[in-house]
Order: C-alpha cells, then structure tokens, then sequence
C-alpha cells in the first residue's frame, strides 16, 4: 500500500512539473475536440484517434511521450501512443458520473513533449437504458371500506430510474381487475401513481385483492420494476361525510384581526356511533403560506385567522377541507373553501418626484414645467383613485400627463422674486377610500433675479436747502436709489442729466457715481441764485441695464452776509453824511429828516433797526427804531447849541449782525435864514413832488395788481376742497414792521416769511411757526404753482422795491 501510494505521489508530482513547463515554454492551442460515447461500453472501445484529428504526427508520438493527464481519479479513458487512438479504459456509467438528466461532459487534457503541447478534448457522454425503474418498497397495503365509492384515489408509492431523457419513467401500468384502476398525475418531472377505484367492493365476495402495479421506462427495450399491492376491505362504516356544498364561497376584509373566527364548516355522516364522529382537516397539498394565515378547528370545523391577511400579497385563497369519520376505516369528504380578500383602504398614497428644477427663473412664461412627479397607492379599485392637488396658494399648477397618476407642476402665473423669492409648495394626494388617507410633498423652489427692476428713489422730487456761502469743492447734498433686484442687478451708479438749459449750472456740480454724493465746485449767492434744479440718473448693472431719474430742487438759503446800504443821507463824495437846517423856533415832534437804508438779505438778516450812537444832546433829538425818521423832542432855546451832530447806527437782526453809520449835521438857524434856506429847497421840494406823485400812482398801480393776485389765489383755493385752511400763525413778538417777504415750498406746503421778526432758523427750518403763512399745496400740475409763485413773488418784490424808494 505504502509502495503505492509513493507511485501515485511522483506521478502527481510530474504531472505538475510538466503542467508547470507548459505554462511557461508549451504552445497552448485554442481548438477544441468533442468526441461523444455511450455509457456501459467495454473496456478498450476507441472514441477517437486525437493525433489525426488533432494533426500530430503518430510516428513521434511515443517520442514525446503522448499521453492523458488525469487527475487524482483513476482514468477513465487512455490514448494509444502507437496509432494515436482514444479508448475507453476504465468502466463508463454516466449516473454515477453526472447526477440529473442534463448533458455528461469530460475534459480531457492531452499531453505531448517536444515541444510541450497540452490539448483539450471534450468526450460527451450518452445515456443508455441500464436501469431499471425501482420502488422504495416491495409492497403497499391500503384498508378500503366495503361500498367505498368508485373514484376515489388512493396515492401509490413512486418509483425512480436514475436514467434520463427517454430512458426514464413513461409510464405506470396495472393487473386487470375490475374494480380498481391506475391513474397518472404529472407533478413538475416526476409522475405520481393513483390507484383508483371504479368499481365498489364486497367484503362478502372478496375480502383482499391483490395487484401488481409496473413503473415502465421509455428505453428500447423497455425496462420495468414492479410493486405489491395489497387491498383489504373492511366492513361497515359505508357512509362517509358529507359537506352540504362541494365549493364554498366566501368573503373577508384584509388585515382582519388575528384569531377571527370566519367560517364553520358543516359535514355530516348518516352513520352512528363513532362512524358519525367527523374530524376536519385542510388538505395536504395547500400552499405553505395558506397554513401560516388560517387553521381551521380539527372539532368544530372552524376556520380561524391565524396571520395577517393583506390584499395587496394576495386576493384569493383557496382551502381544501376534509371531513373524515372515525371508522376503521375513515372515510373523508372533500370540499373547497374560496376565501376572496376585500380590499380595506390601508395604503395611503405615495409620491415618488421623478424629475424636479430647484431653481426658476422669475421671467419664466406661464406653462413653463418645473418638476415632473408620480403617485401610486398599493391599494385597489376606489381605494386606489388618488386625487391629487396643491393646497397651499402659490403661482403653480399641477398638469396631468397622458400617462395615468403621472403630473407635472408647472407655472401658473408670472414669478416677481422682489415680493416672493421662495416658495414651498405643498402636495396632497388623497386616495378615494373610506375614510381617505393622504399624503403630503413639500418642494422648495427658489426665484432666480432677472435685471426686471429699475432703480427708484424714496422721493420724486426732492428738495434740498443749502446756505449760501457754501465752501466750493465739499459736499452739499446727497441722492439715494434703491433697486429691489440682487447681485449686479441692484448695484447702482450715479451721474448728473446735463440738458443745454441749466449748462452754466450742471457745469458747477459733480456726483459721486458709486454713493450719489453731490458736490459743487463753487459757492452759491442767495442774492444772485435763489433755486436751481437739475436730474439725477440713477443706472443698475443688470444686462441690459436700467435706469430712472429724480429731480432735485435746491433752494439757496440766505446768510447774514449783506450789510446795510445807506441811501441818505448821500454826500457828493459817497459818503453816508448830510446836513440839514431847521429853524429855532420848530416845535417839539418837528422831522428834522429821515434816514433811509437797504440790506439786500431777507427776513430778520434785513430787518434794519435803526438807533442813536452819538449825539450831542439826547434831550434835543429822537430817532424812531423802526423808520429812522429824526424828530425833536422838544423846542429849542437860547441856550441851545446852533450845531448839533448825530451819528446813527443801522444794524440788521442776522445772528452775527452787521451794520451802517450815517452822520446827520443839524443846523439850528433863525427863522429868516431858515426860511431862504427853504426858498432855496422849494424848487427842489417841488421836482420832489412831482416825482413822489408819480411813485404813488405807480404803487397804487402795484398795489391793485397785487390785491387782484391776491383775491385771484383765493378764489381758486376756494374752489377745491375746505379740508385745508390758510391761517397765519400768531408771533407774539410782532411789532408792526414788514420790511422783506419770501416764500419756499417743502413737501405738500408752501411757506411764506412774512416778518418782522424774521431769523435765519425761520427759513431754513420749514416747521417754525414765527410769522409764517402757511399755504396748502394742491396743485394738479407744477405749472399752476409755478404760476401763483411768480406771480406773488414778483408782485411782491416790486412792492417791496417801490416802497423803499417812496420811503
């Protein structure tokens, strides 16, 4: 044995050295040959000459040692190195080589040397009928009641042949006999023997029968086994149970609870005693999953859920019952039960998003699809109808597609991200079932910007009150735009409208192009420029950009920067000195003269208040604040000097107030010098006169005009609603004196300055309610307040002019 098993060792050990040569110096070959030989041949049968057919030259072939390599199984075929022939060497059964009924193929790996050359040769092996059908027991014996009823089936024991195709089973074959006979039942490959029974047996006439049942084989010739059966035939007990209907029908609700009785089986067994005692039992051949879902009571005959029952799994069962008494032997009825599930509504729907755009632009058209979704719902017929719609209001619709449960959402209306950048819509799929059951699908959308929004500006016109005097090269104002886009859309540049009508005024300003502030190259003077305007552009990044403009009215406050003029006394030589002559016996209250002065600013800055600086003798002479009018306080005497000098000093009301002197001489002669003085005058006097009454028709003139203006501005506010009053706001501190007027708008008001006791802070602050006369504004269109501004403000000025000229 040792011996032996060292032989097998070094033949192992050069087939793998020789296997290893070959992977590493042989010349593998690509071609394959297949030979085909029946089992059961004898030993030396040639399949094939493998040198022919594979093209070696038989005369080398012991020469290099031509040879079938095996493996660790004793070889079942060989190769003649002299002729190069395949022969069968060792016994062939096919069953014991390849299990089942398909194809039996051999590799085979052929070897020769020098060169080292392997081939592959596939030998097929065929069935042949070697065997014969057998079964697992000699005998079989059934106990049958006298006057069993024909039909009735009784299994018999299958037999096997390992053969295949052709050679296996055909057929099962039976002794004649006139009561029983033989019934085939095919069940995948295999078929199943019936011993039936066509004929009722008489225990009297015949209390056994024996029969020989034969398992045939299609082989040529046939082959045969055979199987003993005994049948003994019992008495009494000849009445079996009876169901009162072959197939019962009936109806349950899934997911009906688990131990839920749902239908009693009733058989009955006209025998008495034990005979009529019935045992129920289901059918042996069910489906496995029909014993996990019910039982049915072996007693009562009731059937029980057992499992959860689910429509969706299945929709029918079928149940085979048996009711066997407890004779000896049983007998046993058969019925079917059909169970048909009701579908309950316990699925709710379910929504699957098969395609969705998380972001749309704001300028899509409405129809434009965003996502594309579908519905299912496990259940059936209503249970399974969805109905599907978006519950929450957003610019979206849901759009069926021609393919059932399957929507698209689209636009509905036009997208604006500046009132809504997101949106969350919500689905809701309810099925029709009683009571429905829902589903809810949340998408996110995202409004992406399109450059659809222009810049604009809070306010359109705006207005803006700068004090003269400003200093050239600072920032006077500044204008904001707002654009509701985002990103480049929304980003703003600034540049000033140039037109040919403001030219010489737009070339004095400058504007900040990325934050709108404006700055003026030059200073401003109220008593040249009192308003200007000009326009703004305002111009986003977007593709293609856009652009709005604002108006910007700019009122040039006035600053205390004028001093008074003196108008006379005027000497020859430009100077504010004069001399006048009055006679000695003037009574007290007597007009030496007047003084008069002009200050080009307004409101309290020209407001001139006039007062005594120097005199020679206070209890002589008395100035009035207001009018500069010089009188006497009382008459003169003896002792009076005959010269008197009297220096009067003009000052306006501005914060930092600045003034004016004038120098008045006063002569106190005797009345006949007076009286040639007066001679002298009267000429003078008389021109005087002649222009002063020229003056006041041309101020009555004015004076008609600028009642008729006045009346004509109340007639049309009259005329429009009374919910605005004109009122002026009482000023306790007025004293009677209106010297300078002007008139600025804010807003949805315009104010008038009317004095005396005007200050800088009344024209800049528009809510100061010192001496002002509030006007409403409610013009229809800005040539109507253009109209009634210049009208009032010329009238008023030319009042203003002529009066200190009369004066």
């Amino acid at each position: 044995m040792g011996t032996e098993t060292k032989s097998q060792i070094r033949d192992y050990s050069w087939i793998v050295f020789y296997l290893t040569l070959l992977l590493l110096f042989g010349r593998p070959v690509s071609a394959q040959i297949r030979y085909s030989v029946p089992e059961e041949v004898k030993d030396g049968t040639v399949v094939g000459n493998v040198a022919k057919d594979l093209g070696l030259d038989i005369g080398s072939l012991g020469d290099r040692r031509f040879r079938v390599v095996s493996g660790t199984k004793e070889a079942i075929f060989e190769v003649n190195p002299d002729n190069g022939a395949l022969y069968v060497h060792n016994h062939i059964d096919r069953e014991e080589l390849c299990q089942g009924s398909g194809t039996c193929l051999m590799e085979l790996k052929i070897l020769v040397e020098n060169p080292l050359e392997i081939h592959y040769v596939v030998v097929e092996i065929t069935d042949v009928n070697d065997h014969s059908p057998s079964f697992p027991e000699n005998e079989q014996t059934f106990e049958i009641a006298e006057h069993t009823s024909p039909g009735k089936r009784f299994q018999l024991h299958s037999a096997r042949d390992p053969d295949a195709g052709i050679n296996s089973i055909r057929t099962y074959t039976l002794t004649s006999n006139e009561h029983f006979e033989i019934n085939i039942r095919q069940r995948d490959s295999n078929k199943i023997p019936f011993l039936v029974l066509k004929k009722s047996l008489d225990r009297e006439q015949i209390n056994k029968h024996t029969l020989l049942v034969t398992a045939v084989d299609g082989g040529k010739p046939p082959r045969s086994g055979t199987l003993n059966v005994s049948i003994i035939v019992l008495d009494s007990n000849d009445n079996k149970p009876i169901f009162s209907q072959e197939i019962y029908q009936i109806a349950i609700q899934e997911n009906v609870p688990v131990g839920t009785s749902i239908f009693r089986m009733n058989a009955t067994d006209s025998d008495e005693g034990s005979y009529g005692e019935i045992d129920y039992s289901l059918g042996k051949t069910l489906m496995r999953e029909v014993y996990d879902i019910f039982e049915l009571d072996n007693l009562s005959g009731e059937i029980r859920v057992k499992g959860s029952v689910n429509y969706e799994e299945t929709d029918l069962y079928e149940l085979d019952v048996e009711a066997s008494d407890k004779g000896t032997p049983p007998l046993t009825g058969e019925c079917r039960v059909i169970i048909k599930i009701i579908d309950v509504n316990d699925n709710a729907p379910e929504i699957e998003v098969t395609s969705q755009s998380n972001t749309v632009s704001e300028d899509s058209k409405p129809g434009t699809v965003i996502s594309l979704i579908s519905v299912t719902d496990k259940d059936s017929g209503v249970n399974g109808k969805i109905i599907l719609h978006i519950t929450n209001d957003v610019p979206f619709e849901l759009k069926p597609s021609y393919k059932e449960n399957t929507y698209s959402i689209v636009t509905k209306g036009l997208l604006d991200r500046e009132k809504v950048s997101f949106y969350e819509i919500t689905i809701k799929a309810t099925d029709c079932g009683e009571p429905s059951l829902s589903t809810f699908k949340t998408l996110n959308i995202q409004i992406s910007d399109v450059n659809d929004n222009s810049p604009h500006f809070r306010q359109n016109p705006l207005e803006f009150y700068l004090i003269e005097n400003n200093v050239a090269g600072q920032s006077i104002l500044s204008v904001s735009a707002t654009d509701d886009d985002l990103d480049n859309n929304a980003v703003i540049s600034y540049h000033i409208a140039r037109d040919g009508s403001q030219k010489d005024i737009m070339s004095f300003l400058n504007i900040n192009s990325d934050n709108g502030h404006i700055t003026a190259l030059k200073s401003f003077d109220f008593e040249t420029l009192k308003t200007f305007q000009f326009q703004v552009v305002a111009t986003d990044s977007g593709t293609p950009s856009l652009s709005n403009n604002v108006t910007v009215n700019v009122f040039i406050l006035d600053q205390n920067d004028n001093a008074p003029v003196i108008l006379y006394p005027l000497s020859s030589n430009g100077s504010a000195e004069g001399v006048e002559e009055i006679p000695r016996n003037v009574n007290a209250g007597h007009l030496v003269t007047k003084v008069r002065a002009y200050d080009a600013d307004i409101g309290y800055n020209g407001w001139l208040l006039f007062s005594l600086q120097e005199v020679t003798d206070h209890s002589l002479f008395g100035l009035d604040r207001y009018t500069g009018q010089i009188r006497t306080l009382r008459s003169f005497t003896e002792t009076d000097e005959a010269e008197h000098k009297l220096v009067i000093l003009v000052k306006d009301n501005g914060n930092v107030s600045l003034s004016a002197t004038a120098t008045v001489v006063v002569k106190v002669v005797e009345p006949k010098e007076a009286f040639a003085a007066s001679d002298v005058k009267s000429a003078s006097k008389d021109d005087d006169s002649n222009v002063t009454f020229y003056l006041m028709i041309t101020l009555g003139s004015v004076s008609a005009l600028f009642i008729i203006s006045i009346i004509v501005l109340i007639a049309m506010q009259c005329s429009k609603s009374t919910d605005y009053t004109s009122k002026y706001l009482e000023d306790k501190n007025y004293d009677g004196t209106l010297c300078h007027s002007i008139q600025y708008r804010s807003g949805d008001k315009r104010y008038m300055l009317v004095g005396p006791r005007m200050s800088i802070g009344s024209t800049i602050v528009p809510g100061s309610h010192a001496n002002t006369l509030v006007l409403p504004d409610r013009r229809k269109a800005s040539g109507e307040v253009r109209l009634k501004t210049n009208i009032v403000s010329t009238v008023s000025r030319n009042i203003e002019i002529l009066a200190y000229f009369i004066l």
